[in-house]
């Protein structure tokens, strides 16, 4: 019997009362990883489900309709504290246990609960695979990550369901967002210059140099988003952007959000403009059309769904290499960002202008 067959006939006939995700990061990840949370509970309408999650990314999970519990991660935590999360995910008992991050850290965390269930995806390294029972079939890394995810939902059985994110946003949260908005006039549009990666960080001038088009051709203004880590490129963005088009209008919210409330942020603008990051995930799984620049990594595999939004590559062989440091020297350095000029992306706005915001911007 091959693996596939194993995964079908045991998820079929499964009966858990206690399900664990384990999905500690990183934010793109976790976002497009929430869709599964509904087919989970369409499945198992009378169980516990917990995940696992980095304490950082843990208000954007919390309170969710189809989730129990949540169980906090600190990757740079004590031994005391990563034995003390060992022997709770033991005592929980979890009959099913989904590790869905598929690395040595997860595996670990997997063969510690000791469910007579645990399922991989195909994207397991670090030996994370030993310690699962069955690996879910087409989910290896040349299938887009948002398709990986729903194999759990396809497994289960509820594929028919439709994909939904549902983040935890207050009250409070819409109220500061529309507070930090309320400046701008005319259709917004989120910028995010940052990246985790150098090699995903496209130059933040031409950010300023598509963004000053925008403002001119559509009328455009700005709100610069991103974490602690992002804030002097966004000052570096709003400076470059001041220069060109100084009449534009720029709120600058660049580490001073929290989870929550960059989701209401996005839920408050028209588009954004953004490198393949985590917060292109949630603005994409907010319904938020996104121009999405992409150097390293490849739009199709790391993109979201297409059809809403404007995904662009550069034109060169080692485009999607997913190397987090250029490999090359000279004039071969970093050559992605060069190849990708403010040209194409502004045409990539002017077709999502088109496509999906002619009434905003009309």
């Amino acid at each position: 019997m091959t693996a596939s067959q194993v995964t079908a006939d045991q998820l079929a006939n499964c009966d858990a009362r206690r399900i664990c995700i384990i999905k500690p990061s990183a934010l793109g990840d976790v976002v497009q990883t929430l869709p599964i949370l509904p087919g989970l509970r369409e499945r198992f309408p009378q169980a516990r489900i917990c995940w696992v999650i980095s304490r950082s990314l843990e208000p954007l999970i919390s309170g969710h309709p189809d989730l129990d519990d949540v169980i906090l991660y600190d990757r740079h935590g004590s031994w005391p504290a990563w034995w003390r999360l060992l022997n709770r995910l033991r005592s929980e008992r979890f009959d099913l246990v989904l590790d869905l991050q598929g690395l040595l850290r997860s595996a670990c965390m997997t063969w510690a609960t000791g469910a007579r269930l645990r399922i991989g995806l195909e994207t397991a390294r670090e030996g994370a695979h030993l310690a699962c029972h069955a690996l879910l079939p087409d989910t290896g890394r040349m299938v887009p990550a948002h398709l990986r995810y729903w194999r759990v939902v396809e497994a289960l059985g509820c594929g028919h369901l439709e994909r939904r994110t549902d983040v935890a946003i207050t009250r409070a949260d819409l109220v500061r967002a529309g507070e930090w908005l309320s400046v701008l006039r005319g259709a917004r549009l989120a910028v995010q210059p940052g990246a985790r990666w150098q090699t995903k960080q496209w130059p933040v001038e031409r950010f300023a140099a598509v963004a000053a088009k925008a403002y001119r051709k559509f009328g455009f203004s700005f709100v610069v988003v991103g974490g602690p880590e992002d804030q002097a490129l966004a000052t570096e963005f709003e400076s470059s952007l001041n220069r060109f088009v100084p009449a534009a209008r720029v709120v600058n919210l660049a580490g001073r959000t929290s989870l929550t409330e960059l989701a209401a942020v996005m839920l408050n603008v028209d588009a954004m403009l953004c490198n393949d990051s985590g917060p292109m995930h949630l603005a994409a799984a907010l319904h938020v059309p996104v121009v999405g620049v992409f150097t390293c990594t490849d739009p199709v595999r790391s993109g979201p769904p297409p059809g809403l939004h404007e995904l662009v590559s550069a034109p060169l062989a080692c485009a999607g290499s997913y190397k987090k440091k250029c490999p090359f020297t000279g004039c071969r350095h970093l050559a992605c960002f060069s190849a990708l000029d403010v040209d194409r992306v502004w045409l990539a706005f002017q077709r999502l202008v088109h496509k999906s915001l002619t009434r905003r911007v009309a």
